[in-house]
């Protein structure tokens, strides 16, 4: 008799492995959700408590050490690794049956394996460019800037390349990720592309737009996120009377960079609560996203859901989200005069700003949220299942059989 799939996901944290849950909780598919975080932590995220599996006596405290600047610099890599794999090897321990195990890079091996050896199809998730490929390009921008880099631990980066390598899939969000991993030698085939979604009860213009031309930017102040390249640009621009504003935590090097880039009419916001985040959006001309390496930048899609624009670099994810020209801008990464003329053909053509405002918010639409992730998602959990042999119901999204 045929079955009804059946997933287990993981993760050491959160991020968008609990979205996932949610909604093959919704759907009927999940089994568990694991995590290295207590159980409270996620009473609001509509997960059944019932298929939370926490492991938290390493994740946790490791994860309070390092926010309260309680963490040796010495011993940073090593806790984290441990706080991993301790995290792993509980999935692997107490596996529930299932079909499809899918967890996040770097908590999987053991799990997978242990996946594998009985006959569950297991799926390796990687929210950012191959580890080997984004060590390698964040090394060269911190040379580049003349700063100093410390490389991602060799052990992450060999753990990572094993659970490549072992996963029936690996699971990715952007056109820019899988490229990564195809120019890394892993198989185009085994590199799935499946999107994020955006929720957009949540992200909604919720104030008019202010009249004076507002540069946003939102993410970690640092080299990773390109904040060089937007300062520059924002000096180049000379943009009359026109504010930046920085949405987000400092990092090391942000001193050093806002030194080095001087610009005038900056906010330096800080990290706020999301409402604030829609709050800034929607007050704001325009996103700037200029990240040398990102994964999938969410707030694109958020951005685009406030009625704002975005200008984002093709390291992003970008391409995937809108077109250039339409909802707002793709620029080539490390570009800085790019982004001053698309920010000097924005300031000075409002009609073009507002065509560009109302493209993204009905883009944003067609999105679909997470439920379009979900559905994603259960396509490649369903092919892979029955790659492996298993006998399964048809698998009902989106109104369709499959």
């Amino acid at each position: 008799m045929s079955e009804r799939l059946r997933v287990v996901a993981g993760t050491i944290a959160r991020f968008h492995t609990f979205d996932l849950a949610g909604e093959l909780q919704r759907r009927g598919h999940l089994e568990a959700v694991y995590t290295g975080y207590p159980k409270r932590v996620f009473r609001n995220t509509g997960v059944d408590p019932a298929k939370i599996r926490s492991f938290p006596w390493v994740q946790t405290p490791v994860a309070l050490a390092e926010r309260h600047g309680l963490m040796p610099r010495r011993l940073s890599a090593a806790c984290d690794i441990l706080a991993h794999d301790s995290v792993d090897r509980y999935i692997a321990r107490t596996l529930p049956d299932c079909h499809v195990l899918s967890v996040l890079s770097r908590s999987g091996l053991h799990a997978g394996g242990a996946a594998q050896a009985r006959n569950i199809a297991y799926v390796c998730d990687r929210g950012s460019s191959h580890i080997v490929f984004q060590d390698r390009i964040l090394a060269e921008e911190h040379a580049r800037l003349g700063l100093p880099y410390t490389p991602i631990d060799p052990r992450k980066q060999a753990r990572e390349q094993a659970e490549y390598a072992l996963a029936d899939a690996v699971t990715v969000p952007s056109g820019f990720v899988r490229r990564s991993f195809i120019e890394m030698g892993v198989d185009a085939g085994k590199v799935r592309q499946i999107p994020y979604g955006v929720d957009i009860s949540v992200f909604r213009r919720v104030c008019p737009r202010d009249a004076g031309f507002r540069v946003l930017f939102v993410g970690q102040l640092s080299v990773r996120k390109g904040l060089v390249y937007l300062l520059d640009a924002f000096a180049r621009a000379k943009l009359p009377g026109a504010t930046l504003a920085l949405v987000g935590s400092p990092q090391s090097e942000t001193d050093t960079l806002l030194e080095r880039f001087p610009v005038d009419r900056l906010e330096r916001v800080g990290p706020v609560p999301r409402d604030e985040v829609v709050w800034q959006m929607s007050r704001a001309s325009v996103l700037v996203l200029p990240s040398v390496e990102d994964g999938y930048g969410l707030v694109q899609a958020q951005a685009m859901a406030c009625g704002c624009p975005v200008i984002a670099s093709t390291n992003t994810g970008s391409e995937d989200l809108f077109a250039d020209g339409v909802e707002g801008f793709v620029v080539p990464v490390r570009d800085a005069d790019a982004i001053a003329d698309r920010l000097t053909r924005l300031r000075d053509d409002p009609a073009l700003l507002a065509r560009m405002s109302e493209a993204a918010l009905n883009r944003v639409k067609t999105i679909g949220g997470w439920a379009a992730y979900g559905d994603a998602s259960l396509r490649l959990f369903h092919e892979l299942a029955r790659g492996r042999g298993h006998d399964l119901e048809a698998l009902q999204v989106s109104g369709d059989a499959c």
